[in-house]
């Protein structure tokens, strides 16, 4: 999973829509969803892939949407930047992203847990490498500033290591999994669909921490401004919940759940099924039970440390500082 933290812009953005947090139960939440558009800010990460299937299958309109523009980026700083001078009303990003751009003033709310990666993201090594102990004075390939980085200091940590213990290798996680199936660095990051690519080309090739050893650790969430909480509560309320639809509908139309997900993000389902198998969506009363619960408690502190020590998080965050639980409350 591609995201990288949140670098610019940070004291403009504050300056443009600074205002003082807020949360839903300020105002009662309306039922029906004010008028006019909401613009969603996403990229081709298929732990997105519900709002495509919401928007296709009319899943929105159900709901009193009728304007749901879905805005996509290719970069990270590209929709971090659309969000922080109000081009979008949300945007879709990693947890530790969310908390880079808190902790740099920028005012936002997390409404919603997403998807984690259990599986899709992961560190593979050939010959001779079987355990995180073993990367001591490795070449290690990875891309810095995303998920990738995440996971590899995780990982170092809870063995006793950290990076100075290893050679880092920067490049792409697109990359990374290429270049050590051509031998040039014995270790890489990266995650799917570049995991079985590279397990398929060289036997050797194993996982050695896949995320799943912390689940939640990289995850995404539902990232909504604040001026947005107050001003179109009722919009907010109903794209929750048109993402509950959606992940139901997956839940009993998988196949066609898929075939719309890998179009949207320029793939096919055959080379894109691995990575579905290794991503979790939440649902609904998931998120109710895990966003005030597990989330809170301890995914947040794993990803807030491990941000930290990938030198990606600057300042302490908290989630009473981040998190609006209200909207997933409400929904239905």
């Amino acid at each position: 999973m591609k995201q990288g933290i949140w670098l610019g812009a940070a004291m403009l953005a504050a300056t443009i829509i600074g205002a003082p947090a807020v949360h839903a139960q300020d105002a009662a939440i309306p039922a029906t969803p004010e008028a006019g558009s909401f613009k969603l800010g996403i990229e081709p990460w298929l732990g997105y892939g519900q709002w495509y299937i919401a928007d296709q299958k009319g899943i929105f309109k159900q709901h009193g949407l009728t304007d749901v523009q879905i805005v996509n980026f290719s970069e990270d700083k590209d929709i971090n930047a659309a969000l922080a001078s109000g081009q979008l009303d949300a945007a879709n990003i990693a947890t530790h992203t969310a908390m880079g751009m808190v902790a740099a003033g920028l005012p936002v709310k997390i409404v919603m847990l997403l998807d984690v990666s259990m599986t899709a993201d992961s560190i593979i090594a050939g010959k001779g490498i079987s355990t995180i102990a073993d990367l001591k004075g490795k070449e290690v390939a990875f891309e810095e500033g995303t998920t990738s980085d995440i996971l590899l200091k995780y990982a170092l940590d809870k063995a006793g290591m950290s990076v100075a213990d290893i050679q880092p290798v920067p490049m792409p996680a697109a990359d990374a999994g290429s270049a050590l199936i051509a031998g040039k660095v014995p270790v890489a990051v990266t995650y799917e669909p570049y995991l079985s690519a590279a397990m398929a080309q060289n036997k050797d090739i194993k996982e050695i921490f896949p995320a799943s050893n912390d689940p939640g650790l990289i995850s995404d969430v539902l990232v909504v401004r604040d001026d947005v909480l107050k001003s179109k509560p009722g919009q907010i309320l109903a794209m929750i919940q048109s993402w509950g639809d959606a992940v139901k509908d997956y839940g009993t139309d998988q196949a066609g759940g898929r075939a719309i997900i890998a179009k949207a993000v320029g793939d096919t389902v055959e080379n894109l099924n691995s990575a579905f198998d290794g991503v979790k969506y939440f649902s609904l009363d998931e998120n109710k039970s895990a966003l005030t619960g597990d989330f809170s408690t301890k995914t947040f502190v794993d990803v807030e440390a491990a941000a930290k020590k990938a030198g990606l998080l600057q300042a302490d965050v908290t989630p009473e500082q981040m998190i609006d639980a209200d909207f997933i409350k409400a929904a239905k």
